[in-house]
């Protein structure tokens, strides 16, 4: 049991440095150069007459900051679906609350007059729920019974109908479809931090109330007859867990735009590092979230420079040979 726990604790301790490693890198390159040294000096000691100075605070940082939260906040709130779902092919990206928290941003955009970061985030959210709910109501059995197969049904067709929605808007207001472009592919480029403070209380609530339950999220593995049998209320656990998902993908969408397969990859990785138990897999799954999508947006920075690729096209690119390979493998299991 010591061994474990002190493997365990490895893995966590390899996860924040290969975090911070990532962090490092994100601040410091890119198609200008800039030293380490200069990157704390634009922190500790800011000179506004230095260019460097101006890109790390006003591009390579807030850069940085959004793509930690929205890798971990994706990560974590795959590894719940994927347990609450008891299916290993859940995600926020493929049951559609991405998708619908896209949709709700795209109609703020077009029909409020006003563009303020606080719109798109009570969008995001509202968009997330509404999916959420519909998800839930198309995948039910007639005992009320959610089927993992009916799950994965009814999230690809209410990401196909939220997306055929946007679509439709955006092709109607050319206007706002300018304005959201880079939303709709996935990017953490050209953001401010103003975008993040109204973000981080939902936030810190969703993992903090994540973490609290994370022991009595470990027997929803097992079923809601033992959730039940062990003086749970499974249909209150799950209700609150959902609640947290809905507030980190929704919040992600409004930071980051449509960004998938994070959720779907990252926690597959971390059960390899850590294990099954929430109680280490929850933050073992924010370690390399938000690890996997700083090291994704670095290299969206290179493959085709000067330009850049969205960092969510990158994590397609990543995401969808993976899929494939769990899907296949799912269908062999069976």
């Amino acid at each position: 049991m010591l061994e474990r726990t002190s493997t365990r604790a490895a893995g966590l301790i390899l996860g924040t440095l290969l975090l911070l490693a990532a962090f490092g890198a994100s601040v410091v390159l890119g198609t200008t150069e800039i030293t380490p040294l200069t990157a704390l000096e634009a922190v500790t000691d800011y000179d506004g007459g230095r260019v460097s100075h101006i890109i790390i605070l006003s591009e390579r940082l807030p850069r940085a900051v959004i793509a930690t939260l929205t890798g971990a906040s994706l990560a974590v709130a795959g590894a719940l679906m994927q347990t609450m779902t008891r299916n290993p092919l859940a995600s926020p990206s493929i049951l559609g609350i991405n998708a619908g928290a896209m949709f709700f941003v795209v109609v703020a955009v077009s029909l409020l007059p006003l563009h303020t970061p606080g719109q798109y985030v009570w969008a995001a959210l509202l968009g997330a729920l509404v999916a959420a709910l519909a998800v839930v109501a198309l995948s039910r059995g007639r005992r009320g019974e959610l089927s993992p197969l009916r799950v994965v049904l009814a999230g690809v067709a209410v990401t196909a109908m939220f997306v055929s929605f946007s679509q439709g808007l955006l092709i109607i207001d050319q206007q706002s479809f300018e304005s959201v472009l880079y939303w709709l592919a996935g990017s953490v480029s050209g953001r401010e931090l103003e975008l993040v403070v109204p973000l981080l209380p939902l936030f810190a609530l969703a993992l903090a109330i994540t973490a609290a339950l994370a022991r009595q999220a470990n027997a929803l593995l097992l079923g809601d007859d033992m959730v039940t049998g062990l003086g749970m209320r499974a249909g209150t656990l799950k209700l609150t867990l959902g609640l947290c998902v809905i507030l980190l993908a929704g919040s992600s969408v409004a930071l980051a735009g449509m960004i998938g397969f994070v959720g779907l990859i990252v926690p597959h990785m971390a059960r390899g590092l850590v294990g099954i138990d929430h109680r280490w897999l929850l933050p073992a799954c924010a370690l390399l979230g938000a690890t996997l999508l700083l090291v994704a947006d670095i290299a969206s920075r290179f493959l085709i420079a000067p330009q850049e690729i969205p960092v969510g096209v990158m994590t397609a690119l990543i995401g969808t040979p993976f899929f494939i390979y769990l899907a296949r493998k799912k269908q062999v299991s069976a």
